[in-house]
């Protein structure tokens, strides 16, 4: 804002002994230049923006008036008003005496007052106030008391129209001036110019009343000061006090214009402005109201929330999915992996030597008695290498029984000399809990970082109050599924590229594409393994459908090769339902040889003994032992199951004899068995029964294998037979048997379970206890048939007739009731002797 410059003098010098043009500007006021002769002598004034005394007022007395001419300032120049460090009394004088150069004298804004003023005119200026954010000046005058305003603001303005001055910064418009007839108020607030002007209606007195004026008077009152677009009077059913009207420009320094001259005017009654007349306050009214932007926002949500969902997703993805690819193919090619660092390995190596502690020898314990699991193995891992190097893709599924080596396998050796590898474990991610923390399990093992799992709980939050708000969702929360394809996308994304980056312009294939590249290269794919595939399935298979498609697309694009290992027998169906039309390639696992499973019990026990002599003869453990004789008894209970193989031989290692240390395992897989399978059996979480399970363990404790379909006849698995076997399957308490594609045996789950289940049925109290189970399940089937029987009957018996056709179905259902009723006095008797059991003995 700029300073008022004061005028010194005397109020009433002639105007001929002063002229106008012989003043120039000093940061104290309007001074006369040298050399002209000061015939007066006066007293200096100072005012500032804010008006006399900073009153906020600029007062005229008897024989003075005030003209207001723009055009004087750059409206542009208002932004400086925002600056904290400006002092406006101070910098604008300043400002001004700067201006006031020889070279760019038209530039001066006094300059331009000074010629908007001519030599003829009978006035006497006293003060100028420059008013930067309106663009003009305050002018305030003395003259003759016979000279009249009226014919004052005429001679001048009709001399501005014959002598335009149109100034550098605004050359299409002249400088306008026309009379302050009201009070202005001069205010320095953070209040600028509209085209739009507040015009109040005020009474003379407090207390008096104030006339609303007409469009049409407004109109005669305002026009002159430029065009009007429009007149909008306050609505007739508005009670907001004092009453007012808008008067919208054309232009703003129309609106400024009028502002400065009418702010403060009485309209007399005469003129419409009631009895006592009324008091005019104009204020500037901005057409873009404040916080518009926000209010949008804030009362259109079912728009404004969507677009900024949509617009943090793509600010998210732009700025985070290059960061995660980066994490993700570091953590493929294993590139922060200390272990795999050739100084961290030679200081192993180091510390190895030096040091003989009990984890290496553990560690060298463990490779040495799994290679003879290798040996027996040797064609399975040499497949496997083969259809890696094949150029079609790559559909590898890797199934057999928990604790049959099958991570080892693929791992430890068929991809020991493969550099990118990723391996991903279904079973922490199925076993997290929520939303939330399946989303972590899941970006954890494909190392997808920075991931904020916490904010779905968030965003569904966010979301629900807005649908209970708006009525509608606004799209900030992803579901589980929308996340967990980013994940596997930008793993995809991050997998081509591990593929692609030995790829080089020298090569002969370089003009080709990229996918037929990779897939003349099969060598170069990522090899992508999934561990624990199906675990757990029976709760959910949101997990398992989102990976199965995720694989599919990997090997059919050739990005890169994907091996499964499962326990379930039955991963066709799931696998099936991403790639219906392909074959996969499989490799089953099984136990151990009887000679392979010795042999790996007596390599564990040799591979890290002591260095003892006697004499010149070096002995190793399995030569020390005398009780390993009992070792071919002990695997036949045990079978080849690589668990129960390493349990054996740590016991014996520990100090336990073969045939205690197989007895302990029989006893810990007794109390699984009845843990898991027949004790705490909920039947809301599982699919079968403790009379089913225990009528299992019964018929395996004395036959290596029973035929299924047997079992599907008996009483026992008569409703839903087939999806409780396949349940108890899925538990790993037995193991179908399948030939031509049709089951037709059942075996134990594993091989000690037959010993476990010959254990349980020698507990006669337990055997008592379950028998009775299995005795009081059978009686409520029958029970269940006679009442079905009966009901029929009865329902025949009320026939008007009896007709000769229903006697064979009276006599069926007779024997049917008969035979059900002969099963349950059966069942009684037999009850009767175990309770006899359960109340005799422990």
């Amino acid at each position: 804002m700029l300073s008022r410059t004061t005028l010194v003098g005397p109020v009433g010098l002639a105007r001929q002994a002063l002229p106008l043009r012989q003043f120039h500007i000093k940061s104290s006021g309007l001074r006369p230049k040298h050399g002209q002769p000061q015939i007066y002598k006066g007293f200096r004034r100072k005012t500032s923006e804010a008006g006399e005394d900073k009153s906020g007022h600029i007062n005229a007395a008897p024989n003075e008036g005030i003209l207001f001419l723009d055009n004087v300032f750059p409206l542009k120049l208002r932004w400086l008003l925002r600056l904290p460090f400006l002092n406006v009394d101070k910098s604008i004088p300043e400002l001004l005496k700067r201006l006031n150069s020889p070279r760019i004298g038209a530039a001066d804004p006094m300059s331009i007052i000074q010629r908007a003023l001519p030599k003829d005119l009978p006035i006497k200026v006293t003060e100028v106030l420059p008013r930067l954010k309106e663009g003009g000046a305050f002018v305030k005058f003395s003259h003759e008391p016979q000279i009249e305003l009226k014919e004052i603001e005429g001679t001048l303005r009709d001399y501005l129209k014959e002598n335009p001055i149109k100034p550098w910064f605004n050359p299409w418009r002249r400088v306008r001036t026309f009379l302050v007839k009201g009070r202005p108020w001069i205010e320095d607030l953070y209040r600028f110019p509209s085209s739009r002007l507040r015009v109040e209606f005020l009474p003379i007195e407090p207390g008096g009343e104030a006339a609303e004026l007409s469009q049409e008077t407004l109109y005669s009152i305002f026009r002159r000061y430029g065009k009007l677009v429009d007149i909008m009077p306050q609505p007739v059913d508005s009670k907001v006090a004092p009453k007012f009207a808008f008067l919208n420009f054309r232009l703003i320094r129309h609106a400024i214009m009028a502002k400065n001259c009418m702010h403060g005017f009485i309209v007399p009654g005469s003129e419409g402005g009631g009895k006592a007349g009324t008091v005019l306050r104009l204020v500037y009214e901005q057409k873009m109201k404040a916080h518009w932007i926000r209010d949008w926002i804030v009362n259109h949500p079912r728009i404004t929330i969507p677009l900024i969902a949509a617009l943090l997703a793509t600010v998210t993805a732009a700025a985070f999915d290059p960061i995660r690819t980066f994490f993700i193919k570091a953590h493929v090619t294993h590139s922060f992996h200390i272990t795999d660092n050739m100084y961290y390995k030679w200081l192993m190596s180091q510390v190895t030597r030096a040091n003989d502690l009990l984890s290496f020898k553990r560690q060298k314990s463990d490779e040495a008695s799994l290679s003879v699991i290798w040996e027996e193995r040797k064609d399975d891992i040499e497949q496997i290498q083969a259809w890696l190097m094949e150029t079609a893709d790559t559909f590898v599924v890797i199934q057999g029984p928990r604790g049959s080596g099958k991570k080892e396998l693929v791992i430890d050796q068929a991809l020991k000399d493969r550099r990118n590898t990723l391996v991903v474990d279904c079973k922490p991610i199925q076993e997290a809990r929520g939303d939330s923390s399946t989303i972590g399990a899941t970006a954890d093992q494909v190392g997808y970082k920075p991931v904020f799992s916490f904010m779905n709980n968030i965003s569904s939050l966010i979301d629900l109050a807005a649908q209970g708000t708006i009525g509608t969702k606004t799209g900030f929360s992803e579901t589980l599924d929308t996340q967990l394809d980013k994940i596997f996308q930008n793993t995809a994304i991050a997998l081509k590229q591990i593929a692609l980056e030995d790829r080089k312009k020298e090569d002969k294939d370089a003009g080709i594409g990229d996918d037929e590249y990779l897939e003349a290269h099969p060598e170069r794919r990522p090899v992508v393994v999934i561990d624990n595939f199906l675990h757990k399935s029976s709760e959910s298979s949101t997990v398992y459908d989102k990976i199965s498609q995720w694989a599919a697309g990997l090997t059919t694009s050739n990005v890169a090769h994907v091996i499964f290992l499962t326990n379930d027998v039955s991963f066709s169906k799931s696998l099936s339902k991403a790639l219906p039309d392909r074959v996969f390639r499989q490799i089953t696992l099984g136990d151990c040889s009887p000679e392979v499973a010795k042999r790996f019990v007596i390599n564990h026990l040799d591979a890290d003994s002591s260095d003892n002599f006697d004499g010149d003869e070096k002995l190793t453990t399995s030569q020390r032992r005398s009780d390993l004789g009992q070792l071919d008894g002990c695997i036949e209970t045990l079978g080849g199951r690589l668990t129960e193989l390493e349990f054996l031989a740590r016991r014996i290692k520990a100090g336990q004899t073969p045939f205690s240390a197989v007895h302990e395992i029989i006893d810990q897989s007794a109390s699984e068995i009845l843990k898991m399978y027949i004790l705490d059996v909920d039947r809301g979480t599982r699919s079968w029964t403790a009379p089913q399970a225990w009528e299992l363990v019964k018929s395996l404790s004395t036959h290596e294998q029973i035929r299924y379909n047997e079992v599907l006849l008996s009483d026992t698995f008569k409703t839903g037979g087939e999806a409780v076997l396949q349940a108890l399957e899925q538990a790993e308490l037995i193991t179908i048997v399948s030939t031509n594609g049709r089951p037709y045996s059942i075996k134990p789950g594993k091989p000690v379970y037959q010993a476990a289940f010959k254990l349980l049925t020698e507990d006669h109290v337990l055997k008592a206890r379950l028998d009775l189970a299995i005795l009081s399940e059978l009686t409520k089937i029958e029970t269940q048939s006679i009442d079905k029987y009966e009901a029929e009957l009865n329902l025949l018996a009320n026939l008007p007739k009896q007709p000769g056709e229903l006697a064979p179905r009276i006599k069926w259902l007779l024997a049917k009731l008969h035979a059900s009723q002969a099963k349950i006095e059966k069942y009684e008797e037999e009850g009767g002797a175990l309770k006899k059991v359960l109340h005799a003995e422990y």
